[in-house]
This record gives structure tokens, C-alpha cells and sequence, in this order.
């Protein structure tokens, strides 16, 4: 779970100022964007390996999503996870399907081949 603390905020090259919450998890604290869906790994992911300035393609997102929203159904069905939890993850997933937040999905292609950063995004 994110700890969320006061905002703050930050010139940007171009002189706006953008606002940040800073999150803290087991490797310490991070500002994050205020808008963000996504936590202080992605962040880490975003500032420590900005490779190329791509991010993932669209289908790849909506694979993965995919995976995740029938991943939880199935589950569900085999009583290994909560059915109302499934429900909420495959809320979310269809949610990333029917492009609500591919403004979120931030983390470069060329991640160093850690598909970590990827799944903690998605998630």
C-alpha cells in the first residue's frame, strides 16, 4: 500500500509547474506525479531507465490486460481467489481495454529486460 504525503511542485523545462505526491514503499520514498494511477515502482521505472523515450505499444497493454481480467475470472471460478476482488481487477482490466488510461503506461520499451517495472504498471 502507498503512503501518500504532502503535494509539491516542480518546474519543468518548459517553466510550468507540475505537482507531485511523494509515496513511500520498502525502498523509500519517491515523488510521483499527482495524476498517476501507478505507484513509486513505476516511477523508479520511469526516472532510472529512461532508455528511449518509448513506451510499450498499445496491443502489447491490451494483451496484458487481457491476461489479467480472465486470469482473476478463472481464479475466481477455482475459488483461489475472493470474487469480488475478481471482479474489481477485471473492472480494471476492461477498463485498460477500452483505453481509459493509456496515458498511464509509462515505463520504456527498453526496460533492461526487467518486465517487473511492466507488471507493477499494469497492476
Amino acid at each position: 500500500m502507498h503512503n501518500q504525503n504532502e503535494l509539491c511542485e516542480t518546474d519543468k523545462s518548459d517553466g510550468l509547474k507540475m505537482k507531485f505526491r511523494t509515496e513511500k514503499d520498502s525502498m523509500g520514498a519517491i515523488d510521483v506525479p499527482e495524476n498517476a494511477y501507478y505507484g513509486p515502482q513505476t516511477q523508479r521505472a520511469v526516472k532510472n531507465f529512461p532508455v528511449s523515450g518509448l513506451t510499450l505499444p498499445s496491443p502489447f497493454i491490451r494483451a496484458l490486460a487481457l491476461i489479467k481480467k480472465y486470469a482473476a475470472l478463472v481464479n475466481a471460478d477455482l475459488q483461489l481467489l475472493d470474487s469480488k476482488k475478481a471482479k474489481v481487477i477485471a473492472q480494471a482490466a476492461q477498463e485498460v481495454l477500452d483505453e481509459k488510461f493509456d496515458d498511464q503506461f509509462v515505463v520504456d520499451v527498453f526496460q533492461t529486460r526487467s518486465e517487473t517495472a511492466t507488471h507493477m504498471n499494469i497492476n
